[in-house]
């Protein structure tokens, strides 16, 4: 992919961050990569790594095999729009990381021959540790190889069926502020128990790290690695009983479910 040309339209948090990954593993050349933003003062740290900056989506789109959108919902339809006639030209991927905007929603206005991607990061694509999801309907296998080498740079990635796009968001995106939230509340035990609040952390922090990555390596189910520190009548089991006691794994499911349920309540209109 070293001579494909890639441009990014956005360059926040999100944008910004796929750029860095994709340049520093030189999946594309960075002097292939442009990312557009209307105050390009702000992509300063871009343009030091070589990656092209401006403002200018219409002409970004023009020069690029692979186009990628990382703006906000309710200004999809207008880029869109904006880039209809260029992301016509040539055999161009448009790909789409806008929470909520469907396949089908985009080809109402590009039209159903484009070959679009919809895919979903997570904020952990920052340090280049992201569960991406992806989904398409009109992609070729060599297409879709080279959307998920585009995503491999940033973390992890799978290929999913498009009606599962909100639930990946609430597992995989969601998810970060859920485990957040366990290692807050595991932090706070430390300190009831001895430790200051700086060592509960990391301490706290460093054991999720460690228990997902036995997980992600080792390809076991949780329980098998949860009977391994459990021996009878010790103290792992009785403090797992107590949090099922107190409703620990259906808080957690009520609440994934609570959050999946509330997507189509903030919905934007397309």
């Amino acid at each position: 992919m070293e001579d494909k040309k890639l441009s990014i339209i956005g360059g926040g948090n999100l944008g910004g961050s796929i750029a860095e990954g994709i340049a520093n593993s030189q999946l594309v050349k960075p002097e292939n990569i442009t990312v557009t933003r209307r105050k390009t003062e702000k992509l300063t740290s871009l343009a030091e790594q070589g990656i092209q900056v401006h403002s200018d989506n219409h002409k970004a789109v023009e020069n690029a095999n692979i186009v990628l959108l990382a703006i906000k919902p309710k200004q999809i339809r207008a880029v869109l729009e904006e880039i209809n006639t260029v992301v016509n030209q040539g055999n161009k991927i448009l790909i789409s990381v806008v929470t909520g905007v469907s396949l089908q929603n985009m080809a109402s206005v590009v039209g159903s021959h484009v070959t679009l991607f919809r895919a979903m990061p997570n904020t952990a694509i920052a340090i280049r540790e992201s569960m991406t999801c992806i989904a398409t309907n009109n992609a070729t296998e060599e297409q879709k190889e080279m959307v998920k080498a585009i995503f491999d740079t940033v973390g992890r990635t799978v290929y999913i069926e498009e009606n599962l796009m909100a639930a990946s968001t609430v597992l995989g995106a969601c998810g970060i502020a859920y485990a957040m939230r366990f290692i807050r509340a595991a932090s706070q035990g430390g300190i009831e128990i001895g430790f200051n609040s700086e060592i509960a952390q990391l301490i706290a922090a460093q054991t999720v790290r460690g228990a997902s990555t036995l997980l992600l390596e080792r390809g076991q189910h949780p329980e098998r690695e949860i009977d391994k520190v459990t021996t009878p009548q010790g103290c792992t089991i009785a403090g797992i009983n107590e949090m099922e006691h107190q409703g620990f794994s259906s808080a957690l499911i009520k609440g994934i479910l609570t959050s999946f349920n509330k997507i189509d309540d903030i919905a934007e209109d397309f």
